[in-house]
């Protein structure tokens, strides 16, 4: 297969790229620079300059390959209409190219943030309701449900991730939100995705020649407290920490992409990453 990403330049995009060249994978790369990018042509990627605005060269970019994989994504320090622009617009105008190029398949990143903002009485699951207040999770619900409409009116064959809190692999997101988590309740517990085990779910999302779902939650096996997580970058609870008042807010379920896809995470709970040194 040969795969076309965008976003490869980011966290989980310049992981999952370089996991895919480690498979002697055919990938190719769209970005707005080249040299941020130096790094995975070296290993073997195909680089590509654009951007997410212009349909008819992305459908000239992507034509050849055999499936789309959308990473990229305004998240923090943006303005609502920067991120409503990449994250939703742009999202439709790569959809529209994939579909003008020929290619039938795509991958879709998204967030377990999209369960936030409504009561939860169990786990999340992918056919809950979802309303989410925050700029970042409602651009990813607009974006799901664009893909899901040209799923049956373009009939584009969707793959959507709904990640937990990633972590891992030398990322310093855990100890980045570390001052925001402290705040929280210790005895809250949110589920929680290793680098590795992004990439493997991805992968299997890509290359899945059928699934019967089209959403997919990605997470480990056992939802972690947030007092283990602060304890693991050495960040002590504020003193004024709010009351646990959805406790399942942040805690998925994943029998789907595990009957669906085979999905079994190689770390399965944060502390099994913690004792391999993994973090």
């Amino acid at each position: 297969m040969k795969y076309f990403l965008t976003g490869a330049t980011g966290k989980v995009g310049s992981r999952f790229a370089t996991y895919l060249l480690n498979k002697g994978e055919e990938v190719r790369v769209l970005v707005r620079d080249l040299e941020r990018a130096r790094f995975l042509e070296e290993r073997g990627a195909e680089l590509v300059l654009g951007d997410l605005s212009d349909q008819e060269q992305l459908a000239d970019l992507i034509k050849g390959t055999d499936v789309v994989i959308h990473l990229a994504a305004q998240f923090r320090n943006v303005s609502d209409e920067a991120a409503w622009k990449a994250n939703v617009d742009g999202t439709q105008t790569l959809a529209n190219a994939t579909v003008a190029a020929g290619v039938s398949r795509f991958v879709f990143s998204s967030t377990s943030l999209v369960y936030m903002d409504i009561q939860r009485e169990q786990e999340c699951r992918e056919t809950d309701p979802v309303e989410p207040q925050a700029t970042y999770p409602k651009t990813k619900v607009a974006a799901e449900k664009i893909l899901l409409d040209m799923q049956e009116t373009a009939k584009l064959d969707v793959r959507i991730l709904r990640f937990a809190f990633v972590y891992g692999d030398g990322d310093q997101h855990l100890s980045e939100f570390a001052p925001i988590m402290s705040h929280w309740n210790p005895e809250q517990k949110m589920s929680m995705i290793h680098h590795h085990d992004i990439c493997q779910a991805l992968y299997l999302a890509a290359t899945k020649p059928m699934v019967l779902g089209s959403i997919y939650n990605v997470a480990d096996n056992e939802p972690t407290s947030i007092a283990d997580l602060l304890l693991a970058v050495n960040t002590a609870a504020a003193a004024d920490t709010l009351p646990a008042n959805n406790p399942f807010s942040m805690i998925l379920n994943t029998s789907a992409i595990k009957t669906d896809l085979g999905f079994e995470a190689k770390y399965p709970t944060f502390q099994a990453a913690v004792d391999a040194d993994a973090l």
